[in-house]
């Protein structure tokens, strides 16, 4: 039995690897719960349609996972996508293309003591490689909620509810962040779950107007049954170029007025690996929950090697900074989906190249195909290759992910994004051509670092753009993203987060317009800054004119200045 997890429950449960996967007598709910899974730190968000395997389910998680020694891979909790509830309880066709912890499917409701140690364990919450496991469902309708979770509850260790997705698809759905008014329906939609399901439930919020308020929130949610609280800390209109900075000072308030007990995790402003400890600091969450960094960068929770044992995946520089090479990351993503998707070993690949390796000896029989494929083929040749369709969420997400992974490579190397650009779901042997594509351009890259470094050491474009428009390195009245930008460069060929210009910075580059409301709201804000400066100029004024007096100005005892 492999050390990788604690069990779930007492004795009497059915246990496969360390997972139980029938009802214990006694199910273990909120800290006691939360300890059972080893108390994970790290937490791997749920993502529509993005932290799938590769996609939908394991890939893109067993990547993650697989960037953490097996001893410390026990701190990392991850969630599926954001499922339907009520699709998942009406299609058949839904439910095998959105979560297939079996071979047969999920075509009908499983006995909550099926055995699920044989060999009809598929992907989803696989016990050797896909735990601990949390599904995450959105729903309106209680009922429908707690079938759904059934189907789900022997191949996962508790089920999450989303309140948070601030998206347009959730307001027309009526679910997500778009219940936060509805206490009394979130309340029965967690409740359902805690007094029926045979695993704990969970839930994932997003702060609201004022810290007071998030916290009656908070507490009607845990008071319903979730034993763990996510909170990310932005409101539900920050998104897209409004998605500005996350407010951890709401998250440090909820722990320290909700009970001692309460397990919370913290979601919001994660783009290092050295903010998860910073986060766990200064917000005294539980654990921290990383989305869109864990995209752009999927090694984001494991440790960088010591330095000196970099070996060939790992890159650093001469500042000390570094991080792991996009080619070696999207080599260990390709032979994941070559193992656990295609089932077949994944191809014997050269060693990455490094540049004190001897210059390599060209075999001109041996040129790769891949070498020529920059220009598209005839159409017709497309139409006689064209791949099968596939309808595995396992290789449709793929493109996706790529696209995520390389973005700072395929700015500097418009061909391999058009090369990505043209791969179709299932077309293994086209990943393998922008792989090699970005293989020889990292090779490219590493040969020019070494030869020309002080190229490296130059501000990012994204600061240069945002110096040239007159902004600070540091932030003066307002916030600045270019710091951030500077700590988090590191050259195109190596994973690195993407970091989102604040909301007064897109007003400025003209990439986001206000609404009425927005513009109403900042020039009120704008007035009451200019009469707090009046008032403070005027003070000034007076006290310059009592000092050439020779009078001294005293303050008056805020008591006494209740009736003015």
């Amino acid at each position: 039995m492999d050390k990788l997890h604690r069990p779930l429950a007492g004795s009497d449960a059915v246990s496969v690897g360390r997972f139980s996967t029938s009802p214990a007598s006694k199910k273990l709910i909120g800290r006691a719960f939360y300890e059972s899974l080893g108390s994970p730190k790290m937490i791997l968000a749920p993502m529509v349609d993005q932290s799938e395997f590769v996609g939908d389910s394991l890939a893109w998680r067993a990547l993650t996972r697989s960037f953490m020694n097996p001893e410390a891979s026990r701190d990392l909790l991850a969630y599926t996508p954001m499922l339907h509830a009520r699709l998942f309880t009406e299609t058949i066709k839904y439910r095998d293309h959105h979560f297939q912890p079996t071979r047969t499917g999920l075509a009908s409701m499983p006995q909550v003591d099926a055995d699920t140690t044989h060999t009809d364990s598929f992907l989803d919450g696989h016990p050797a490689f896909d735990r601990p496991l949390a599904v995450q469902f959105c729903a309106n309708e209680p009922e429908e909620l707690l079938e759904a979770a059934k189907y789900v509850q022997p191949y996962c260790d508790v089920v999450d509810l989303n309140l948070g997705c601030p998206q347009g698809i959730a307001r027309r759905g009526n679910y997500g962040a778009f219940l936060q008014e509805d206490w009394d329906r979130i309340y029965r939609l967690i409740n359902i779950l805690h007094m029926k399901l045979d695993i704990p439930v969970s839930a994932k919020i997003r702060i609201l107007e004022t810290k007071e308020r998030t916290l009656d929130y908070a507490k009607m949610v845990v008071s319903a049954g979730a034993s763990i609280l996510t909170v990310h800390g932005r409101q539900r209109d920050q998104k897209g170029h409004k998605t500005g900075l996350a407010d951890w000072s709401v998250l440090r308030y909820l722990r320290e007025n909700l009970p001692p007990d309460t397990v919370i995790f913290a979601n919001g402003n994660i783009l290092r690996h050295e903010d998860i400890a910073r986060c766990l600091e200064m917000t005294g969450a539980d654990g921290v929950m990383s989305a869109e960094g864990n995209l752009y960068d999927p090694t984001i929770f494991g440790k960088p090697p010591q330095i000196g044992s970099e070996g060939r995946e790992y890159w650093r520089g001469r500042d000390g900074r570094g991080g792991y090479r996009m080619d070696a990351v999207f080599r260990r993503y390709m032979d994941i989906i070559y193992r656990y998707v295609l089932e077949t070993p994944p191809p014997s690949r050269k060693p990455l190249f490094l540049p004190s390796d001897p210059p390599p000896i060209e075999d001109p029989a041996s040129r790769s195909p891949t070498d020529n494929t920059e220009q598209p083929p005839a159409k017709r040749q497309r139409r006689d290759n064209k791949p099968e369709r596939t309808t595995s969420p396992n290789l449709i997400s793929m493109q996706a992910h790529l696209f995520h992974l390389l973005r700072s490579l395929v700015s500097q190397h418009t061909e391999i994004r058009d090369a990505l650009a043209r791969c179709r779901a299932g077309d293994i042997p086209a990943f393998e051509n922008v792989l090699a594509l970005v293989e020889k351009v990292t090779r490219e890259g590493l040969i020019d670092y070494e030869s020309h470094p002080e190229k490296y050491d130059e501000a990012p474009e994204e600061a240069s753009n945002v110096a040239a428009k007159g902004f600070e390195a540091e932030p003066t009245d307002y916030e600045s993203s270019v710091a951030t930008v500077k700590a988090c460069k590191r050259p195109w060929w190596v994973c690195q987060p993407y970091v989102r210009p604040l909301p007064k910075e897109a007003l400025e580059k003209g990439s986001l317009t206000l609404s009425k409301k927005d513009k109403k709201k900042m020039e009120d804000e704008a007035a009451t800054l200019a009469r707090t400066a009046d008032e403070a100029r005027n003070v000034s004024r007076r006290e310059d004119l009592d000092a050439k007096d020779g009078l001294e100005r005293s303050e008056i005892a805020q008591q006494a200045m209740v009736c003015g």
